[in-house]
């Protein structure tokens, strides 16, 4: 295998790149213009001695380590902490009542605090929630705060993102071999970028907040490797609740699920999100791919920051190694009231569906809204669908983004779907009772989300089957769960992609 070095700069002179740290690629910090002529240049690079996955060697470099294991208890540095409006304020109380009520925060850079959860609700206790953050942030005079002021309109907020996961990406803060912990179980989206992310309790991260470091254990690695030519009616959604399903709610507990084999390449970085997404459903530590061109790409204007890309040795020792034919996977679903509870699309076509829900980190990004409006696009829906931006960019997205000829939002307004909401997590984690899209009685969901479990999206009574962005719409327009090609027909041969999709 080779190490790459990224950027003009270096090809005269190659880096040494030493057998411990196999596939290691420096990215360094570049100019506007060094950045956008950059090239891939390969550098062989020795045997590792003392092989080691991708994870491994990202915690092995925060903790100033040559070598780590599964299993070693080691204190590492960190580069981003991410707190929101639901668990910052109990982030801040643990910070303050451990290192003083004047105590400052170990770098006002590296933290990055984003209200998305309740937000366009009148609940006082919600609202107060961002108050707390904002005076925190004031008092410690914190770069990286996401306020939102006006909650009547949240176009009046310029700071204002939304679903802090997506934001993490689109501002830049999720780079390949750094080591970012948020008070979100869903932290592990930003695996997608090649690092180590995962979810921490806020006494953890009061302690981060104070120190910069923690203690964590290094989780051994679960390989899942997709191989084949991804087909058109398939999504990353339709992989990731596959894999659930195959081992389960618990199958991957405290351990790395790395996505491997020849479809992340055809993957784009809103779906590779998807995928590490929901490691946390399988039990698992977190998720990660391996950052490559796609990556790089993404991260072209967001960050200035030099970053550090590493890949598994080939001589690495995995706990569980699956490889799947992608060729052979179908549309899936997962049946209430678990992520595990797996079934074809297809055997599904006796549940009736009362609404459509299409939002959260998971199920509503751009290209989720994309694929949504391939499907509706000329169509009607039979049922009530809700549509909930993950961001302002995604919103603005919606409203911009053309596909044969229309705008998403005009595709959407056409098949008669209920306007876009305010970009925020709304009904994904249920919240006070006028939460946009709320299940407020026994009614079933076909969604984007990322959980079923009983009274996650409201009421208890409920039921939600979690879907792609394809399998929810087609079910929308017929009224039951609907398997997407029964009323869509895809490409037999060519995959189009949402990126392929858009004319603009």
């Amino acid at each position: 295998m080779s190490a790459f070095v990224f950027g003009s700069s270096f090809v005269s002179s190659p880096i040494s790149v030493n057998s411990t740290f196999s596939d290691r690629c420096l990215i360094p910090k570049l100019n506007s213009k060094s950045r956008s002529s950059s090239v891939l240049k390969a550098v062989a690079s020795p045997p590792a001695k003392q092989p080691m996955t991708l994870i491994e060697k990202v915690l092995a470099k925060g903790a100033n380590k040559s070598f780590v294991k599964p299993g070693d208890n080691i204190w590492v540095n960190v580069d981003v902490l991410m707190t929101h409006d639901v668990c910052g304020p109990g982030t801040i109380g643990v910070f303050k009542r451990e290192f003083g009520s004047d105590a400052k925060v170990f770098d006002k850079e590296k933290i990055v605090i984003i209200p998305d959860h309740y937000i366009f609700t009148a609940d006082e206790r919600a609202n107060r929630n961002v108050d707390i953050l904002r005076e925190f942030c004031n008092e410690q005079n914190i770069k990286y705060f996401y306020d939102i002021q006006d909650r009547s309109d949240f176009k009046a907020n310029p700071d204002y993102k939304g679903v802090c996961h997506i934001a993490l990406a689109q501002e830049g803060h999720t780079r390949p071999g750094e080591i970012l912990f948020g008070t979100d179980s869903h932290t592990c989206n930003a695996g997608a970028f090649g690092q180590f992310a995962t979810g921490i309790g806020n006494t953890d991260a009061g302690f981060v907040m104070g120190t910069g470091k923690l203690l964590v254990k290094v989780p051994a690695t679960m390989r899942f490797k997709f191989d084949g030519n991804m087909p058109d009616y398939m999504l990353a959604k339709d992989m990731i609740l596959q894999t659930i399903g195959d081992i389960g709610v618990a199958g991957a507990t405290y351990r790395t699920m790395e996505f491997a084999g020849d479809v992340m390449k055809q993957l784009s970085m809103e779906e590779r999100m998807t995928l590490c997404n929901m490691a946390i459903e399988a039990g698992g530590k977190n998720g990660v791919i391996a950052a490559d061109e796609t990556t790089f790409e993404y991260l072209k204007g967001k960050t200035n920051r030099p970053y550090e890309v590493f890949h598994s040795d080939s001589n690495a020792s995995f706990y569980y190694d699956k490889v799947y034919n992608i060729e052979e996977l179908e549309p899936v679903v997962a049946k209430p009231h678990s992520p595990d509870n797996l079934d074809l699309a297809r055997n599904c076509r006796d549940i009736k569906t009362d609404r459509v829900y299409i939002g959260s980190c998971t199920g509503g990004k751009s290209e989720d809204f994309i694929a949504a409006a391939r499907i509706l696009q000329g169509q009607k829906v039979s049922v009530p669908t809700f549509l909930v931006p993950a961001t302002q960019k995604v919103y603005d997205d919606v409203q911009t983004i053309r596909v044969n000829g229309q705008t998403l939002a005009e595709i959407f307004k056409e098949a008669g779907c209920i306007d876009p909401a305010s970009p925020s997590c709304a009904a994904c984690l249920g919240g006070p009772k006028d939460t946009f899209a709320r299940l407020n009685e026994a009614l079933t969901c076909v969604s984007t989300t990322n959980r079923n479990f009983p009274g996650r999206m409201g009421s208890k009574e409920g039921s939600v089957f979690l879907a792609s962005p394809y399998t929810a719409a087609a079910s929308a327009i017929t009224g039951y769960v609907t398997d997407p090609r029964e009323v869509y027909n895809f490409d037999k041969h060519t995959r189009h992609s949402a990126e392929s999709l858009r004319e603009n």
